[in-house]
């Protein structure tokens, strides 16, 4: 009779044990629950641009629309000859439709234009050899012995660099900007005498692409943070 009444209490004192014990657990995971630190981690690369686009842009000026379509003809002529012999593709080669202005027909002009006529035109090279463009840009002043005067395009017909393959280095860049991210997190964690708990939220953050500088714009720069919150524990 005495084992009949013993069982049933140790069980009972064993079940007030173990629902202390839960208790004060969950005690302990509500007063630890906002002990939280955020870093952000970073990750950069630099890495050569795989395309490129290059504006060939030319202006021609008369006084007549018959001798402007000859001076149209002749540089672009001359212009896709030197692009083609240093060995431009005509499938990267587009010859775009030439504009008109007629000055006479400014109504703001305070005197009469030398020349009534003004054409640019504007030969687009698109390539993935980078190294083969960026070559011709600095020679394109040798268009100069055939007559021909390459100008400045402005904004709109800049010369432009990109990079492609970022799928390619995504997931290392993911993997360094993470444990970048992890180590300032376990740093500060020791800094406070605490132990780096799990991870409670993560964003990977953006990529961005951009010039290393404006003189080397087929320099591309990188760059991801992701930002990683932790939880801290004793």
């Amino acid at each position: 009779m005495k084992n009949h009444k013993i069982i049933p209490a140790v069980i009972v004192t064993i079940g007030i044990a173990l629902l202390g014990l839960f208790i004060k657990q969950g005690i302990d995971n509500y007063s630890y629950r906002d002990r939280i630190v955020s870093v952000r981690g970073l990750a950069e690369r630099e890495v050569k641009a795989n395309s490129v686009t290059w504006p060939v842009v030319y202006q021609c000026a008369a006084n007549d629309l018959n001798t402007i379509y000859t001076d149209i003809k002749t540089k672009s002529t001359a212009i896709v000859k030197f692009l083609k012999a240093n060995g431009i593709q005509d499938s990267e080669i587009e010859v775009i439709a030439p504009s008109v202005t007629d000055n006479q027909a400014n109504s703001y002009a305070y005197s009469t234009p030398l020349n009534r006529y003004t054409v640019n035109g504007v030969i687009v090279v698109t390539s993935n050899n980078v190294d083969l463009v960026t070559s011709l840009v600095k020679r394109q002043s040798e268009l100069l012995k055939e007559g021909v005067a390459v100008v400045s395009g402005g904004w709109d017909n800049r010369i432009t660099y990109d990079y492609t393959e970022l799928n390619t280095i995504k997931p290392e860049m993911i993997a360094e900007a993470t444990a970048n991210a992890r180590e300032a997190a376990k740093k500060f964690a020791e800094d406070s005498d605490s132990k780096l708990g799990k991870i409670k939220t993560a964003s990977q953050g953006q990529f961005t692409i951009n010039d290393r500088d404006s003189y080397t714009p087929y320099i591309k720069n990188v760059r991801v943070v992701s930002t990683i919150t932790y939880y801290l524990e004793d």
